[in-house]
């Protein structure tokens, strides 16, 4: 507890339950809270990463080696811990992909930042080599990835296929990954500086389960999960005016509760007579409007559905709101959220067809504005097509990155080697202190090599060394076959990652690590619990809780 003595009485200026842990006792809490989650999904990076399952609350499995998905899942209940998941978070939506590798790397710095605080080195020291040193290895990066352009369709394969590689889509990656860049060109417009622009917004992933992931396809337009409301609708058309509907074709019902007294049957057949009536004004609306397909977001009545059936027009209710929005895009028209100003103008224009034995609707624009298209993933269980469409959208994300940003690097921990050593170099050139913080970013850079050796069973030392000695030699895209176990040019082997993502996830961890480095008091609400020993193969010391601020005990019981 904190106090101040005053005219010789001590003045309280914290509750009775409060906590404070100040300086190197501080320091050393967040550094180890936040290397419990670094250590925690490094064991997934690489192709030969392994997977984690995740039981929630309600005992939903999620098995994956995606990190984001990893974090986001863990019942994580810390604040240093948390920021860490930020990184991973932000990593996500920049880049799309590199997850782990940004937590990883940001677990490493702050181990390398602990070593030099007990060399008693000023963490604020430490915190401008780290700047110093991921604005020189941004820069660097930049001189050593290679142009791509977004018509080189193989090289944007292999950007998608080393996305892939490790995750349950890997099985299929060569079929996926043309799907992938196929998906990505039909969304690229060249805007007029030259630059190019993915959108993928246009974009629309569909899972199917029961069927081979083989079988998966890139198909112009939208899929719809959904069956006519009545059998014997009209289910193909060539072309068609298209009615998107935010309205249930249903009775409306009063604002207030109401009570109708009935004392004849002539009476309650006026009653039913009124109900029909609006019912068949409803459908009147949309067959004067000239619509041929209606897709509408609530519900329809059954005897709504009777009329629509009579009148040819096919009708499917209960769309997902998602699936309207991108049916706008398809077809064009609006989506009509009151029958009574419903116009031709509204429409949208496009041809539907129905899969019998998927039980699909295929929808495609016919329209100028019509643009949009879905990527549909199959997989045999609904886990093995949920781990497919986590990894098919990382890639698809790291494609539609490398087509906008435009370079390449060659992956394998081969730039991580490069960056390091030319950081090395770059440390003669810093003065003071902050010298040994640039040499420490350098070595933690390089744990993407060592962890993609260690997870492929290999002695991580020897392939760091060998590696080294190559980029010595001159040969910048030197790099590790997992594999084989043999050093060789990863760029040629097809190992290609996106210079963006690299570059997000030096910033990210970066000033994640400065970001606790800098934190020296840190005040609870009630009581603090400790952490136990250090140990090497589970969460650090310091990470198993913060009583008021949050615990990590529910991160190990997820895993």
């Amino acid at each position: 507890m904190s106090q101040r003595m005053q005219q010789g009485q001590p003045m309280i200026i914290m509750g009775e339950d409060a906590q404070r842990v100040k300086d190197k006792d501080a320091q050393e809490y967040n550094i180890q809270a936040a290397r419990a989650v670094s250590e925690a999904v490094r064991s997934t990076l690489g192709p030969k990463g392994m997977d984690k399952m995740l039981v929630d609350s309600m005992g939903d499995v999620t098995i994956t080696n995606d990190g984001v998905t990893i974090l986001q899942e863990m019942d994580i209940d810390n604040p240093t811990a948390e920021m860490i998941v930020e990184v991973a978070e932000t990593q996500e939506d920049e880049a799309g992909d590199g997850t782990t590798t940004a937590v990883a790397i940001a677990g490493e710095l702050l181990k390398n930042a602990q070593d030099l605080l007990e060399q008693d080195i000023h963490p604020t020291a430490i915190i401008k080599g780290f700047h110093l040193a991921s604005q020189e290895a941004r820069a660097q990066v930049d001189d050593i990835a290679e142009s791509v352009e977004p018509d080189d369709t193989e090289l944007l394969q292999k950007v998608a296929e080393t996305s892939m590689t490790g995750k349950s889509s890997e099985l299929n990656k060569d079929l996926l990954a043309e799907l992938i860049v196929d998906t990505v060109k039909a969304v690229t417009v060249e805007a007029d500086d030259g630059s190019y622009v993915v959108d993928l917004a246009n974009v629309n992933v569909e899972t199917q389960t029961g069927r081979a992931t083989s079988e998966s396809e890139l198909l112009k337009g939208a899929v719809i999960d959904k069956d006519p409301v009545q059998d014997d609708m009209p289910t193909a058309f060539d072309e068609a005016d298209i009615l998107l509907l935010d309205e249930p074709i249903e009775i409306e019902e009063t604002d207030v509760d109401t009570q109708v007294n009935i004392e004849s049957p002539d009476q309650l057949q006026q009653f039913l007579d009124q109900e029909e009536k609006q019912l068949r004004q409803k459908v009147d609306q949309i067959v004067d409007s000239g619509a041929d397909v209606v897709f509408c977001q609530k519900g329809i009545d059954d005897m709504a559905q009777h009329y629509l059936a009579k009148e040819g027009i096919l009708a499917v209710r209960r769309t997902k709101k998602s699936d309207i929005a991108f049916l706008r895009d398809v077809v064009g028209g609006n989506v009509v959220s009151d029958l009574d100003s419903l116009t031709q103008a509204d429409l949208g224009y496009g041809s539907v067809r129905r899969d019998g034995d998927d039980e699909l609707f295929y929808v495609e624009g016919l329209g100028d504005e019509s643009h949009g298209v879905t990527l549909l993933l199959r997989g045999s269980t609904d886990h093995v097509v949920d781990e497919i469409e986590r990894g098919v959208e990382d890639a698809l994300d790291v494609v539609s990155t490398t087509v906008s940003d435009g370079r390449v690097l060659a992956g394998g921990g081969a730039i991580e080697v490069e960056l390091a050593r030319r950081l090395r170099g770059y440390a003669g050139s810093v003065g003071g202190r902050e010298q040994l913080a640039v040499e420490a970013f350098a070595d933690a850079v390089e744990l993407v090599p060592r962890v993609l050796a260690g997870n492929a069973g290999l002695d991580s030392i020897d392939m760091l060394v060998k590696i080294r000695e190559a980029h010595e030699n001159g040969d910048t895209r030197a790099g590790l076959n997992v594999f084989s176990g043999e050093v060789e040019d990863t760029f040629e082997s097809g190992v290609v990652e996106p210079a963006h993502a690299k570059e997000q996830a030096l910033s990210s961890a970066t000033e994640a690590a400065n970001l606790v480095l800098k934190i020296d008091d840190i005040i609870a609400a009630d009581e603090l619990s400790t952490g136990g020993d250090d140990d090497e193969g589970g969460a650090p010391g310091g990470a198993g809780g913060m009583g008021g601020m949050g615990g990590m005990g529910g991160m190990g019981g997820a895993m």
